[in-house]
């Protein structure tokens, strides 16, 4: 193939629109044409639809229209998105696809997934307005759920509509093999990321939803085939791939039990590579007690099997390869997987999975270097690992001058085998949950293709403990190792920490005295009979931090702000230097975990022993503070998305530039779109920004905070 770039044109916004800078409540700027468009749930379907066509499909969308009026059996219909010839007048002889969306359905249930067959009476409209152009091929019927493709045959005598499992690329080549070599899939990215979101909850209801399997059985199953899929992409050397479904396969039984014999061999390949299994350590010192095959690693058991039937299994693998794991966004791989996981894995000891935009402003203001060893004590399903993955990769490309997804075969693979190098030496992650150590492993082989380094163990008991990861942890993660960490621990009095044990060994859950007259607290005789996790915690991530060391944490706002709580506050000043802290909107958590709690992130850096003894003797440094209030965070209580206004209430629009490069007969083609769209009204985007700037003007106080690793 032809690796050169041919730059096609940028694609610039109608006339008139580069004067839109607000456009009324209620209104969104259509993704083809940028004209305001009413916003409702049908609405919102096609402008998932229309930028997955570009970013996914590679289809211009100058090639595009939203309602074409077309005639069908003597009356005038529309076709919510119709595509026609590339660079051809729109016109219906030029009609090559149509798209018929309707509103996406409702309720948080489990939606069972229709057939082609059962949903005729809808499909009709789509037949319909395919009929009646001459020269369109394919359809799409779509409510952002479900997804029923259509091609048309036509003979001399009969015009049929076939059921397939997808639509081809912008150059309309679909193969009849595999539903697209390689080179072809396609790339899920931050542009548009719905898609294999959807691809994951579809995969997920139709296993619980049609095969009436249990959540937690539903979700291993998928997991069994995602990496499956990703083992697939992995091991190519040359020869074309073996998880694929023909565009027809999964509609008969044939097909079915074909990609059945097809799939279930590699998967069997995959438990061969990541066997569930005890390791040996070349550390252990028997005389110790340690166990010479402490360290578990791998994923699957010999009694792990694929148990879906052949229709169950030939509709996922339709859905899973139609996509390019090992190239779609890192980012966007791991929204999709938390898609999935959240509702099978929440745990109910104060385990909340922390909010997307939370995680990425914690570890943008980190800023974990390549040579820093990272931590997340209570890492859930690896939010903030994956995030710290993103942020090395964006750096790697940075420092190469590559842009995203531009980079050539050679660099890719360089890049990842960068990625997994730091994944497996510098990035660290732990839980007292072993299911969501075991989900955050999986999102990491599915991120960086890298086992990690996750352990099961309980973090306030460390470096003691009776779990399976204790001891492993304890030669990789001693106290005072870390550069970096970033936590959202368990927190709440529903859960205190009662434990005699535990608390004898933090200072903060010891007994105070009265204040003295320079604000100290003089400590006391004894423990408290229970404490929060969350005030636990704060010790026990300064300890793990060494001499210099920063970290970032989310904490209750009682700890920072309530009168009994400033032995803590005390305790902490004492310790380390405060860096940030950043208020949150009771939103941040009420919409992911329905709690009611207002939150505070909390950025810290660890002092040396000669800094605390010197202000011991009075020599005390005065620092500036960052401070900032996230009033917005994108979206409201019911999860709604926000929008930023103008002060006459209208909903503010920016002009964003978009790009796309995909392959067109063998060759590289840039595709540059320019389209003005509504501001989500997020502070925390630019609360990282700022504190940036806030850092290049006043350094951090203390010792220098980079550390080169030998």
């Amino acid at each position: 193939m032809v690796d050169t770039l041919n730059e096609q044109a940028a694609i610039e916004a109608e006339a008139g629109q580069e004067e839109i800078t607000a456009i009324p409540d209620g209104m969104l700027l259509d993704y083809i044409n940028g004209k305001p468009v009413k916003d409702n749930s049908k609405e919102q379907v096609r402008q998932r639809i229309a930028r997955a066509l570009f970013h996914e499909y590679g289809i211009s969308v100058e090639d595009m229209e939203p309602d074409f009026r077309m005639p069908v059996g003597g009356k005038n219909k529309k076709a919510g998105i119709a595509i026609f010839r590339h660079g051809q007048e729109h016109k219906v002889e030029n009609l090559r696809r149509v798209v018929v969306c309707e509103k996406e359905p409702t309720g948080r249930g489990i939606t069972k997934m229709r057939s082609h067959d059962q949903a005729k009476r809808d499909l009709e409209a789509l037949k319909e307005l395919m009929a009646a152009a001459e020269n369109c091929e394919w359809g799409l019927w779509t409510n952002g759920l479900e997804f029923f493709f259509l091609q048309k045959e036509v003979t001399r005598f009969d015009v049929s509509f076939k059921p397939v499992g997808d639509w081809p690329m912008g150059d309309e080549t679909l193969g009849t093999r595999d539903v697209a070599s390689i080179a072809r899939l396609r790339v899920a990215n931050e542009k548009a990321p719905e898609l294999l979101k959807v691809t994951f909850r579809r995969c997920h209801n139709f296993i619980h939803g049609n095969e009436g399997m249990p959540k937690d059985k539903a979700f291993k199953q998928l997991l069994y085939l995602i990496f499956a899929k990703m083992y697939d992409e992995q091991n190519l050397n040359g020869q074309p791939p073996r998880f694929w479904a023909g565009p027809t396969e999964q509609f008969t039984p044939e097909g079915q039990t074909a990609i059945s014999e097809r799939i279930k061999p590699i998967f069997e390949e995959v438990k061969q590579k990541y066997p569930l299994q005890k390791v040996k350590r070349d550390d252990c010192d028997p005389e110790k007690g340690d166990d010479l095959e402490s360290e578990e690693i791998g994923f699957f058991s010999d009694s792990d099997k694929i148990e879906i039937t052949d229709r169950a299994l030939a509709f996922l693998v339709s859905e899973l390869s139609k996509y390019d794991f090992s190239r779609s966004d890192i980012d966007v791989k791991g929204a999709a997987y938390q898609e999935i996981v959240g509702d099978n894995l929440r745990g109910d000891r104060g385990q909340y999975f922390t909010p997307k935009g939370v995680v990425k402003l914690a570890v943008a203001m980190l800023d974990p270097q390549p040579n820093e060893r990272a931590l997340d004590p209570a890492c859930g399903t690896g939010g903030f690992l994956i995030a710290t993955i993103n942020h090395m990769l964006s750096r790697f490309r940075r420092d190469k001058n590559i842009k995203t997804f531009d980079e050539s075969t050679a660099e890719f693979l360089s890049m990842k085998e960068e990625l997994k190098c730091y994944v497996e030496t510098y990035l660290f992650g732990a839980d007292f949950d072993n299911e969501l150590v075991k989900a955050s492993k999986m999102n990491l082989m599915m991120s960086a293709n890298a086992y990690g380094n996750v352990f099961h163990m309980d973090s306030l008991m460390f470096p003691d403990g009776h779990l399976t990861g204790n001891k492993v942890a304890e030669k990789k993660i001693k106290l005072g190792s870390i550069d970096v960490l970033m936590t959202n621990p368990p927190f709440g009095s529903d859960i205190p920490i009662s434990d005699p044990m535990v608390l004898n060994n933090f200072d903060l859950a010891g007994k105070w005295g009265k204040r003295q007259g320079d604000g100290s607290f003089i400590r006391g005789d004894g423990y408290q009979t229970a404490v929060a996790p969350e005030i636990l915690f704060i010790e026990r991530c300064v300890n793990w931090l060494r001499p210099g060391g920063r970290m970032g944490i989310v904490l209750p706002d009682g700890i920072l702000g309530n009168p009994g709580d400033e032995p803590i506050r005390r305790w902490i000043l004492k310790h380390c230097w405060v860096l940030a802290s950043v208020d949150l909107p009771v939103e941040v958590f009420i919409v992911e975990a329905n709690v009611n709690i207002l939150t505070s992130l909390l950025f810290l850096k660890k002092k040396t022993d000669q800094e605390m003894k010197a202000e011991a003797l009075g020599q005390v440094t005065d620092y500036p503070v960052f401070m900032a209030v996230a009033e917005k965070v994108g979206f409201d209580r019911r999860g709604n998305t926000l929008y930023k206004r103008s002060p006459d209430g209208e909903d503010l629009v920016e002009t964003v530039i978009e790009t796309e490069t995909i392959r067109l007969s063998g060759e590289k083609v840039k595709r540059t779109l320019r389209r003005k769209q509504k501001i989500v009204d997020d502070d925390l985007l630019e609360i990282a920004k700022e504190y940036q700037k806030f850092r290049s003007q006043n350094p951090e106080p203390g010792l220098p905070t980079r550390k080169v690793a030998p």
